[in-house]
């Protein structure tokens, strides 16, 4: 029972990442019926805004006192969340805005987001480096024990992240259920024409839609260097993660991407739990997402923003 919450635990803090990202990509596809490849960058770029602000606070983090890391975690998340919803803006109105306007066909969206996911990965390679093992400074202790539920051990760090981004996804829910903002992203997401002739802001809408996913997308690049090394090919494995997260709970769909993000990380480290190695950690998960889509082809919750939102 220890090891199962322990894995169970572990499953919830890796999920809760997956679902911010494919977050990211479900809001795009919602608005633009567009896989926006270029979004694991974002999510890239979220991490180093974040590093570059942690260090100039705190340093080699060994002087930090307990009462300050609160702020430095806050700042260290606004800080990647802001970087990155300016690179998520930046990427609509440069790489699939004008594409827009002359009706280009989807693979010349599909051709640009790689491009400029390809661009984006080697300028922060070179503005950073291109090392893999870059982490933040140790500005607390991650790993003291702050309870001990069935014997299984929650640490402050698992705490951090399963909290922040439960509150972003609350926070995204309300966003998107409540305001006019909310109401012109599913309306676009209905029927782009008919929320034309009714007076709402394509345009505006659109590249709003691109900043909340960036926002979401930079706080999930710095709870994730904060678990783990990272360097400017970072996005690779954990966007194609998330996007498979945003499919198996029904691409389009803001409930859907964050339990398949959840649920994702948590079919990834119960793996050991039933006799098989952890190499084959991806090819499980893979597996259980082919065989939900086999009897769910739109996903857990289908496809729509609008109607689930």
């Amino acid at each position: 029972m220890t090891d199962f919450m322990n894995y169970l635990i572990l499953g919830l803090t890796r999920g809760s990442m997956y679902a911010l990202i494919a977050l990211g990509y479900t809001l795009v596809y919602g608005v633009l019926q567009l896989i926006n490849f270029a979004h694991s960058e974002v999510f890239m770029s979220g991490a180093f805004g974040s590093y570059a602000i942690v260090h100039l606070l705190v340093g080699d983090g060994k002087a930090t006192p307990s009462w300050a890391v609160p702020l430095v975690l806050l700042a260290g998340m606004v800080s990647g969340a802001l970087l990155a919803a300016v690179i998520a803006w930046a990427l609509e109105r440069v790489a699939y805005r004008p594409l827009r306007k002359r009706g280009a066909p989807k693979l010349a969206f599909l051709i640009s987001a790689i491009g400029a996911s390809f661009f984006l990965s080697q300028l922060f390679g070179k503005l950073f480096g291109r090392l893999t093992s870059n982490s933040f400074p140790e500005f607390f202790d991650q790993n003291a024990v702050i309870f001990k539920p069935f014997g299984a051990e929650v640490r402050v760090l698992q705490i951090v992240i399963v909290a922040s981004a439960v509150a972003m996804m609350i926070f995204l829910d309300r966003l998107v259920t409540l305001t006019k903002l909310g109401r012109s992203i599913r309306a676009i997401s209905e029927d782009a024409p008919t929320a034309a002739l009714m007076g709402i802001d394509i345009d505006k809408t659109i590249s709003r839609t691109f900043v909340i996913g960036g926002l979401l997308g930079g706080a999930a690049g710095f709870l994730f260097g904060l678990n783990f090394s990272f360097g400017n090919t970072m996005g690779f494995i954990p966007g194609v993660k998330a996007f498979a997260a945003a499919v198996l709970g029904g691409i389009g769909n803001i409930r859907g991407a964050m339990i398949g993000g959840l649920l994702l990380g948590i079919v990834e480290n119960l793996v050991p739990v039933v006799n098989i190695d952890t190499k084959w950690t991806d090819v499980v998960a893979f597996v259980v997402l082919v065989l939900v889509l086999m009897f769910r082809p739109t996903g857990i919750l289908g496809e729509r923003l609008g109607r689930a939102a």
